[in-house]
C-alpha cells in the first residue's frame, strides 16, 4: 500500500503482513496493527484516519497493489 501522509506530505510504503512477519523497520505491517485495520476496504484515493500515540493520523491511499 502506497501512503500519502496528509501532514508531513511524505510518501511511505507498507505491506501488510501476518504478526509473525511484522519488521516495521523493511515496511512491514501486521494485519493487527491500527493502520492496517483502517485501510482494510479501502481504495486508492480514499483517505484512512488512526488513532497513533501522538494522535490521530491521515493517510491518502495513493496506490495499492497485491503480491
Amino acid at each position: 500500500v502506497e501512503l500519502l501522509d496528509e501532514d508531513s506530505g511524505t510518501e511511505v510504503t507498507y505491506q501488510i503482513v501476518g504478526d509473525d512477519e511484522a519488521d516495521i523497520a523493511h515496511g512491514m505491517i501486521s494485519i493487527g496493527s491500527p493502520i492496517a485495520r483502517g485501510l482494510i476496504g479501502k481504495e486508492a484515493g480514499d483517505v484512512a484516519e488512526f488513532q497513533a500515540p501522538g494522535g490521530t493520523r491521515s493517510y491518502e491511499i495513493v496506490g495499492v497493489r497485491y503480491v
